[in-house]
């Protein structure tokens, strides 16, 4: 192991020769007893495959740009509710200021998906696309369930829309705290993506992430 990985369990964690980690390439774990600490290098002797779980549910996250405290905190928790990848959406009444900034933040974005995935244990880290505007976003072509939260009334509670759903993939897009224009709207509904409510209530962007992706999970994964 070299590099930060390295620093952070040498320097931070105190590493030990003897000392065993779980450790992953994406694909695999491993057990592996630490044989050397270096400054920037550890060594370790790997002793035995273990199990390695993937989520069956292959879910991407459209997730509108909001204030980045908040921003953040969706992300780690979208990381530790196993979805597969985020797609950060430039929409029509996310804060201009956040749109401009957000292509500077990819690198601490990449590193919260990281730690927030060797906290829960998964074997992969999300993958983090580029900003994309929802238009784009909306049309690209996934054999998925498609859902866009809505806070219109007509739109179904979201227990409904996943009623008897037999999908293995997943699409869940949620709007900046303004909400979706008519135009985006519109885009959503050409790409197939049927509308949902999460009820009543007024949430904020982060807590809407927690609730759909959690309700996701309980409807259509397999684990």
């Amino acid at each position: 192991m070299e590099g930060e990985a390295a620093h952070h369990v040498g320097r931070v964690l105190r590493a030990q020769p003897g000392q065993v980690y779980e450790l992953s390439d994406g694909q695999r774990v491993w057990l592996g007893r630490v044989e050397t600490v270096g400054r920037d290098v550890v060594e370790f002797a790997l002793v035995e495959e273990l199990p390695g779980h993937q989520p069956s549910l292959d879910s991407t996250l459209l997730l509108a740009v909001v204030k980045f405290d908040a921003f953040e905190w969706a992300l780690e928790k979208a990381t530790e509710l196993g979805v597969t990848r985020i797609v950060p959406l430039a929409a029509a009444r996310s804060e201009k200021a956040l749109l401009v900034a957000a292509p500077k933040r990819a690198e601490r974005w990449t590193k919260i998906l990281l730690e927030a995935s060797q906290q829960s244990r998964r074997v992969s880290v999300p993958l983090l696309e580029p900003l994309a505007k929802p238009e784009v976003a909306f049309a690209w072509k996934a054999e998925a369930l498609r859902v866009f939260l809505s806070e219109a009334p007509e739109a179904k509670p979201l227990r409904v829309v996943l009623a008897g759903q037999q999908q293995r993939a997943a699409v869940l897009a949620i709007g900046p705290e303004g909400g979706w224009t008519d135009a985006e709207f519109a885009a959503g509904r050409g790409a197939q993506f049927q509308e949902a409510s999460l009820g009543k209530l007024i949430l904020r962007t982060e807590t809407a992430v927690v609730a759909a992706l959690a309700s996701l999970n309980f409807a259509l994964s397999q684990d």
